[in-house]
């Protein structure tokens, strides 16, 4: 057996490899600002305290670290899209984004798999501030990657991008009112070296998959396998597949993004389950965003067409949630229209759990049932027994015969990144904090988190809580704080950030913040609710504002930015 595409260091990111945004279906650095600052400006020092102040055995003879105002950790497409907002709703403020790869795009740079794509569309997956103006609106991944490309070079942002830098920790001072950054430096040689910085606000785009390694359930025999063995998450740019017998193990979005892709060039491509997905065909194009565009200008169209996906994605949802058999019917029969084989749907396409319970996987121009049935590629929905040298043996004794095997069984969470989070030294443990306004933890001053929606665009929610930072940020400027730290209310219920049922979900959430029961603790799914409140309503009403340190308290440091 050969395995290819084992994931390395350098393209595995944690903390520093944004999420890029809906969820690629399935889910760089010289060209876009020159090999960044990796490392420029950041003073290794061992002792952040110390080395500020210049005493101590650390301190001595060190140069002072660098502080900013506001350090935003991963360059993909929520990173990109903070940057713009500090520059322009902060404009005095200095900062900096941190990369742990030598490449801008997140997501969208990291997965290089055949087909990899959007699932949600790009007049919302997009910046407010940038319209989409392709044709197509679930888009590649390749032009996902070149529209933040672009996007950040247009407005300076990748000037602002510190590749190979890696935050491995986060230490609040009460006492300085600060955060000190323990980063890993990737050098251009390989070497890595240890840098500190200081920064007045730490906001963390880096997303929650972990990308040095996805799920990788231990089939048995995987050794005896003759073929070759890949992971999506590590595809190698090396691996033809062309004229061979492949078999995608897996249901969810990569997996049926992979197929139609594969049957291209394979002989054949065979997608095993172990159980259904709810899976949807949309057009790759929007007609109606077509006609909108012909008569507005670019920003107004953006606008409307913006509005109206905004409305029927969340239209949608609300009816599948409401409405699970009516939903379920509809699913059901968009497939046997379009499979021309209702045996096969409900074999093959009719999960056990409701519409949303999971996320549901969107095909454009439905691909996966076109491939299926031209006879390219056909689903079985069975377990793995073992691998043995010809392919897999299933549960039921069949034996389907392969060259290649791709497991796309699912990605790992990772909460920010990796990074150890602290206060005054003290290691703080964000399972047991509250999420406030889809942002901001309790218990832990002047952070915040993007988190996207799991039934909508990312972008959606990822640009409410960039600019519920600026709002917090300018809220402390204005009335002389230093800090902000949200304070829950006693006696809420606990939710789980994210309330899907998906194995991906269930098996780490546990370790991330949880909701509680009431506003400003919820995170509703919904953005018409959270447009309407997140930025609206008295900061200081769930938020404790923490005066500045007297200046003998605040250490020496070097201005950046």
């Amino acid at each position: 057996m050969t395995r290819s595409g084992e994931p390395s260091e350098q393209a595995g990111g944690t903390a520093g490899s944004g999420r890029g945004a809906g969820l690629p279906a399935g889910l760089p650095a010289g060209e876009d600002g020159g090999p960044g600052h990796a490392g420029a400006g950041h003073a290794d020092v061992e002792d952040p305290a110390a080395g500020s102040s210049g005493a101590g055995p650390a301190g001595a003879g060190r140069p002072d670290p660098e502080h900013l105002d506001v350090v935003i950790v991963g360059a993909g497409l929520s990173g990109v899209g903070a940057g713009y907002r500090v520059q322009s709703e902060c404009p005095g403020k200095s900062y900096a984004i941190l990369e742990s790869r030598d490449a801008i795009g997140g997501t969208w740079d990291l997965f290089r798999y055949p087909g990899v794509r959007s699932d949600s569309d790009m007049y919302t997956l997009g910046y407010p501030f940038r319209p989409w103006r392709d044709d197509t609106s679930l888009a590649d991944g390749d032009v996902i990657l070149r529209y933040i490309r672009d996007t950040a070079r247009e407005y300076g942002i990748d000037r602002r991008i510190r590749y190979r830098t890696k935050v491995v920790a986060a230490d609040w001072s009460s006492r300085h009112a600060r955060w000190t950054l323990t980063c890993d430096v990737r050098d251009p040689d390989g070497t890595t070296r240890t840098s500190v910085l200081t920064c007045s606000f730490l906001y963390t785009c880096a997303g929650y998959y972990d990308y040095r390694a996805g799920h990788a359930p231990a089939f048995p025999g995987t050794d005896d396998f003759a073929g070759t063995l890949v992971h999506p998450q590590f595809w190698p740019g090396d691996l033809d597949y062309t004229g061979r017998r492949v078999v995608v193990v897996g249901s969810g979005a990569t997996a049926v993004t992979l197929v139609p892709a594969l049957a291209r060039r394979a002989s054949h491509v065979t997608m095993l389950q172990r159980s259904p997905t709810w899976i949807s065909p949309l057009p790759s194009r929007d007609r109606v965003a077509a006609a909108v565009r012909r008569v507005l200008p670019p920003g107004a169209a953006h606008s409307v067409v913006r509005t109206k996906n905004i409305l029927f994605t969340l239209g949608f949802y609300q009816f599948c949630r409401r409405s699970p058999r009516a939903a379920r019917k509809l699913l059901t029969g968009l497939a046997a229209r379009t499979l021309g084989d209702r045996q096969t749907v409900e074999d093959h396409f009719t999960p056990a759990y409701d519409p949303w319970d999971q996320r549901l996987c969107a095909i454009p121009d439905a691909d996966l049932f076109r491939v299926l049935r031209s006879g390219r590629a056909d689903v079985v929905t069975d377990r793995v027994d073992t691998f043995v040298p010809e392919g897999i043996r299933l549960a039921s004794g069949k034996v389907l015969e392969a060259d290649v095997v791709v497991t796309a069984t699912g990605l790992s969470l990772l909460a920010f990144g990796g990074m150890e989070l602290a206060v005054d030294g003290q290691p703080f443990d964000v399972a047991q904090s509250w999420i406030y306004r889809g942002a901001m933890l309790s218990g832990l001053p002047n952070f915040a988190a993007c988190v996207g929606y799991s039934n909508a665009s990312w972008t959606l929610r990822a640009d409410l809580s960039s600019r519920l930072v600026c709002k917090v940020i300018n809220h402390l400027d204005r009335n002389g704080y230093a800090a902000a730290v949200p304070r829950p209310d006693a006696g809420m219920v606990q939710r789980p950030l994210l309330d899907l049922s998906s194995g991906y979900i269930q098996r780490s959430i546990a370790r991330f913040p949880k909701q509680g029961s009431r506003r400003p603790w919820t995170v509703p799914q919904n953005y018409l609710v959270d447009a309407a409140t997140t930025l609206r309503g008295d900061l200081g009403e769930h938020l404790e504002l923490l005066p500045p340190p007297p200046p003998a308290a605040v250490p020496r440091a070097r201005t950046g930015g």
